[in-house]
Parts: structure tokens; C-alpha cells; sequence
């Protein structure tokens, strides 16, 4: 779905920017645009839209935040495991040198 809003949105500026028509066609789509968005039907489900996401904020910051602290606490032991087989590394490549 989002998808498609943009490529919509990006043909209809490709349309402006690149019609020939100039000023007078761009202020007749700018009229249209502008019904569209006062149209009763859309601003009631704007109205629903802003509501659900006030509804779920709270939620979105209480995940948000639990995961950060995860992603905290698991970061030290993410760079003992980096630290320790990376101290590893230059003895192994030791020993194949001098078996060569």
C-alpha cells in the first residue's frame, strides 16, 4: 500500500514538473488535491488515523523502551564473545605461518 502512495505521488510530481500546461494546469490539480483532502469521507478517516496513533503511543514508547534496555544489556557480552575470538585469531594465523 505504501508503495503505491509513493509511486502515485511521484507520477503526479513527475506530471506537474514535466506538463507543458504550465501554471493553469498545475493550479487545476492543486484544486482537485484540495477537494480531495476537504471531502468529508477523507477527514473522517484522517480523524481515525490521528486517533488510533494517540491511542497506541503510550504502547510504542513502552516497546521501544524495553527493547533499548535489552539491546543495552546484551551489548557488553556481544563484545567479550568479539574481543575473545578476535584474541584468537592472530595465534592461529601464527601457527600457519610457520608451518609454511
Amino acid at each position: 500500500m505504501r508503495g503505491k502512495l509513493v509511486l502515485l505521488v511521484g507520477i503526479g510530481i513527475g506530471y506537474v514538473l514535466g506538463a507543458r500546461a504550465g501554471r493553469e494546469r498545475y493550479e487545476e490539480i492543486k484544486r482537485a488535491v484540495r477537494g480531495f483532502w476537504n471531502d468529508p469521507r477523507v477527514q473522517h478517516q484522517v480523524q481515525n488515523v490521528e486517533e488510533f496513533a494517540k491511542d497506541k503511543a503510550p504502547d510504542v514508547v513502552d516497546f521501544l523502551g524495553e527493547t533499548a534496555k535489552k539491546a543495552v544489556q546484551r551489548k557488553p557480552a556481544a563484545d567479550k564473545t568479539t574481543a575473545s575470538s578476535s584474541a584468537r585469531k592472530p595465534a592461529a594465523s601464527s601457527t600457519t605461518a610457520k608451518k609454511k
